[in-house]
């Protein structure tokens, strides 16, 4: 059983001037070239070679300053605009059904996200164009991370019981879907479904499986899934109410 090898995501910061511009490193071993993209929610985003030494990156980052913090502001105006949740100390998230309220720790030297008990404890550094972005695009790597692991493992461990073997698992962001099956044997998962509870991430990791075999949503598919996991309707319903929670 073969598992996809994802490359661990770094972060970094970048000084322009008296600016701050933290930014989140996703590293390919099948990339030649560098690109930078602003995300609403993930912030600032280098895509890189493996092998591209982070000192480069971040001189990239000050070559393409200017361009940045003009797309840094209007996506925040964009977000004073959206319905996305509020990131600020006191939010709630939810890791497999457990909720964790967020604790910003202003002024401090930049560090990783940490679980302590009931909290989720960020030390956010000054002079940062965007709080609210950095603090998100953290979020989002840290979900994405815990998401890697924990559903590969899940996918894994659910395949015999439909009776197949995943390829691959590769986690993605999808706006409208939890996951997808190809006929090769990938497994897509979105990590947003590692906020919920395990009876729900449960169900989506098993009908993806079933589309390995079903690749529509036929009667077979649902005879299937309704074999391995009886109580299917149920869970169904209960993502459906709680999954746009899960949206942020």
């Amino acid at each position: 059983m073969k598992r996809a090898v994802a490359l661990p995501e770094e972060r970094s910061v970048a000084k322009f001037g008296g600016t701050l511009i933290p930014y989140s490193i996703r590293r390919s071993g099948r990339r030649a070239t560098v690109s930078i993209a602003v995300d609403a929610r993930a912030g600032v985003v280098v895509t890189a070679p493996a092998t591209a030494a982070v000192t480069r990156l971040d001189e990239l980052v000050r070559t393409k300053a200017l361009w940045i913090l003009e797309r840094l502001r209007r996506k925040g105006e964009l977000e004073a605009q959206s319905p996305l949740r509020d990131v600020v100390s006191g939010s709630t998230f939810r890791y497999l059904g457990r909720q964790y309220r967020l604790q910003l720790e202003r002024g401090a030297d930049s560090g990783p996200l940490g679980l302590h008990g009931s909290r989720l404890v960020l030390p956010v550094p000054a002079g940062l164009p965007s709080e609210s972005l950095y603090v998100r695009g953290v979020l989002v790597d840290w979900f994405r991370r815990r998401a890697d692991e924990y559903l590969t493992a899940k996918v894994h461990k659910l395949a015999p019981r439909v009776g197949v073997a995943a390829s691959r698992v590769v986690i993605t962001e999808p706006p409208k879907r939890w996951g997808s099956a190809a006929k090769d044997g990938t497994v897509r998962l979105n990590w947003r479904i590692v906020q919920a509870p395990i009876p729900l991430v449960d169900y989506v990791v098993l009908h993806e499986l079933v589309h390995l075999i079903h690749s529509d949503h036929g009667r077979e598919f649902w005879a299937k899934l309704g074999r391995v996991l009886p109580d299917y309707e149920a869970r169904r319903e209960r993502l459906r109410v709680l999954g746009p929670s899960l949206a942020w």
